[in-house]
């Protein structure tokens, strides 16, 4: 249980209207603290508040015992202050476009999602701008801005917060790219993931890349799966090249979307000598024998300088919070921030996460921390590769295991946020920079008019965040 660090201002005031009229207002750990909860309500005979204004009125005139309520509403405020936890929801690449060959229907409106429906009814749900004008829509900069975080301030790009979340570091004079193993066919993309390469089988490709092209200036780092880390030295200017990632070119020639500009040679140099190492390698001939995908070649982009200084999370908010993440992304942005970064059995970066073991683990950090936050990759992998039903039942799934689970939460009070990063449509394969939709939930917010939770819904609530950053704020206050 977190410890009140702070206690301030706790404000009676009894209007001229009537003397039994009183409102309570108390501030813990240098926030408001949000008071309208139905079991206080309910037990003091209390009227709950008919906004977010973070106080409780008491309006019954005729109780001339309520003066005599006050030590007993301030005891159970002071409690449910103190045991306040806190869930974030990052359910990646979620939202999306209409499908015109699905009746004009994006796949959060064609999934079947009772809970997060009966939440989007309770709480706020609005839009949310998790990309700043003229940034890229990556997972990396979207979720710095969910967890609170100002992109334009911290963000330096995606593969720094992937290198940490590896453990590897990063010196002066020094840069490191993502490292996609790739399949390319007849000179067009084939496959960004190279059919998902297990990271087994991408561990000994690896270690055969270092073999042959690795010296003291370019080391390869494993990642998960297709997703891997290249190391340059004294060669920063690299950082200039202009890189396309692979997942946005699918299908498409690969000639016109090869590193170009200012220190582009090296980059375009380490991805045509790749080919001849993966050729032949016995991992490819194996691929191919059982009908797999081969990785034919490496693809380098998101080039990264140091990372800037950043404020701990328990600093900026006040709270120790844990994370769970299949992918090196999230948990390199984790510990960028001081979060602690849990370790679930079966959590993975694709279709086959363990959904109901990561919320279980997840829950039970809560015991230890203030917030726990839960990234699911499914959802974006499967827009990536133009699954809608892979989509919808990764939504599905989310649901039915993770947000049922949160729903029935009956220990500490708990206020919850559940979001995409960014939108991925299905029609064309990649992020975008889209407002996405959001839910507020729990003790302290009320229904904003929304009956689903969809990307419709949330822009008819007329809820519209334009500083992403601020939403961590919000669930927090």
């Amino acid at each position: 249980m977190p410890l009140l660090t702070s206690l301030s201002g706790v404000a009676l005031v009894a209007p001229h209207v009537c003397p039994y009229t009183y409102i309570i207002s108390l501030r813990i750990r240098h926030k408001q603290l949000a008071l309208p909860f139905t079991d206080l309500i309910g037990a003091r005979g209390l009227e709950p508040p008919t906004s977010a204004s973070r106080t409780l009125r008491a309006t019954n005139c005729a109780t001339p015992r309520l003066p005599m309520l006050l030590p007993m509403l301030l005891y159970d405020a002071l409690m449910i202050g103190a045991r306040m936890k806190y869930c974030v929801l990052i359910i990646d690449g979620a939202s999306g476009w209409p499908l015109a060959a699905h009746g004009g229907k994006t796949c959060l409106e064609l999934a079947h999602t009772q809970n997060m429906d009966a939440m989007a009814k309770a709480g706020v749900v609005g839009l949310l701008r998790t990309v700043p004008p003229g940034m890229e829509p990556s997972s990396a900069c979207a979720c710095m801005s969910v967890l609170g975080y100002d992109p334009q301030i911290y963000y330096r790009g995606r593969s720094a917060i992937e290198a940490k979340g590896m453990g590897v570091p990063i010196n002066e004079g020094e840069a490191v790219f993502r490292c996609n193993l790739v399949a390319v066919r007849d000179g067009r993309m084939w496959s960004y993931s190279s059919g998902h390469i297990s990271t087994g089988e991408a561990q000994i490709l690896i270690d055969s890349l270092n073999a042959k092209l690795g010296s003291d200036k370019v080391h390869f780092y494993t990642g998960v799966s297709y997703r891997h880390i290249c190391k340059v030295k004294g060669s920063e200017d690299a950082l200039l090249a202009s890189c396309t990632p692979p997942h946005d070119i699918p299908g498409k020639a690969i000639d016109e979307f090869l590193p170009k500009g200012p220190g582009s040679d090296l980059l375009r140099e380490l991805m045509t000598r790749s080919e001849l190492v993966l050729l032949d390698h016995p991992v490819n001939i194996e691929r191919r024998a059982r009908g797999d995908i081969p990785a034919t070649m490496v693809w380098l982009f998101w080039g990264s300088g140091k990372i800037p200084a950043i404020l701990a999370f328990k600093e900026v908010y006040g709270l120790d919070a844990a994370m769970t993440s299949g992918v090196d992304i999230m948990r390199g942005l984790a510990r960028m921030i001081g979060m602690q970064v849990l370790d679930i059995p079966g959590v993975t970066g694709d279709l086959n996460n363990d959904y109901a073991n990561q919320a279980i683990g997840a829950l039970e950090a809560l015991e230890k921390y203030d917030m726990a936050v839960i990234h699911v990759e499914a959802t974006d992998e499967a827009a990536h590769a133009g699954l809608v039903k892979d989509k919808i039942e990764a939504i599905q799934r989310v649901d039915k295991e993770i947000v049922a689970r949160l729903r029935s939460w009956d220990k500490d009070a708990l206020r919850v946020l559940i979001l995409p990063d960014h939108p991925t449509p299905i029609e064309i394969q990649t992020h975008v920079a889209d407002p996405v939709p959001f839910i507020l939930w729990g003790p302290g917010f009320t229904a904003s008019g929304a009956k689903r939770f969809t990307e419709a819904e949330a822009k008819g609530t007329g809820v519209f965040i334009k500083e992403g950053y601020n939403i961590m704020g919000r669930l927090t206050e």
